[in-house]
């Protein structure tokens, strides 16, 4: 094989620059004297695999990566932990705006007992059922974080605008309490409000540290990288 040739037989040397040995047609090759029938082993789909780019971490990926995980980490044991202590003041404020109606509609007899504790049940079934659930998708999150799955990036991205547009609302919430809640009797402990707001600032500061990441360096803050041929 002539010495012009590039170790790999893709490109050739013309005196100034490296040269493609492929085609423009993709069914020639030239071996260094002569344009011949194109091997598979130099075929297109090989050549234009050379030419995908690819990505590499940089110095934000390994932190980013660290601190997504933690933080669902974080939010997995929190959605775990809700039925243990959200369930009390969850009944407490369904029977506070039972009361209420009452007091508003006192002509109308009042719910059976047995509703009561139905709904109470209910309560409970349905925290549950959100802790297991928020419980799986703080699993995935963990995985997709450490493995750098790109569309796990945008779907926590998406997540945590979620949080980071909400966080107004926090912030009234757990100033005065929520104005919808008063308005229909069902109110919870101040301390939920407060403790939704300590949950949505470090939630924001993620989601924007996220977002300056993807559009400086790309998704997990990995920068794209364009092959170089020969």
């Amino acid at each position: 094989m002539s010495a012009q040739l590039s170790p790999d037989g893709m490109f050739y040397w013309d005196g100034q620059h490296w040269l493609s040995t492929l085609s423009p047609d993709g069914r020639s090759r030239w071996n260094g004297t002569a344009w011949v029938a194109a091997g598979h082993a130099y075929g297109p789909p090989s050549y234009q695999a050379t030419g995908r780019s690819s990505r590499e971490p940089t110095s934000w990926t390994r932190p980013l990566q660290l601190a997504v995980a933690a933080w669902y980490v974080i939010e997995g044991v929190y959605a775990l932990s809700l039925p243990f202590w959200m369930g009390g003041p969850m009944s407490q404020a369904m029977n506070q705006s039972i009361q209420r109606q009452q007091q508003l509609y006192p002509t109308v007899s009042p719910p059976p007992v047995e509703f009561t504790n139905v709904m109470t049940s209910m309560v409970g079934g349905i925290l549950w059922v959100s802790a297991l659930f928020g419980l799986a998708i703080a699993i995935v999150v963990v995985i997709g974080a450490l493995q750098r799955w790109t569309w796990m990036y945008y779907a926590v991205l998406v997540l945590l605008g979620f949080g980071a547009i909400s966080l107004p609302v926090d912030v009234v919430d757990a100033l005065g309490g929520s104005a919808v809640s008063a308005a229909s009797g069902f109110n919870l402990p101040a301390w939920t409000y407060w403790l939704g707001l300590a949950s949505a600032i470090p939630s924001t500061a993620l989601f924007i540290w996220m977002l300056v990441a993807l559009v400086k360096r790309g998704p997990w803050a990995m920068r794209k990288v364009s092959p170089q041929p020969g």
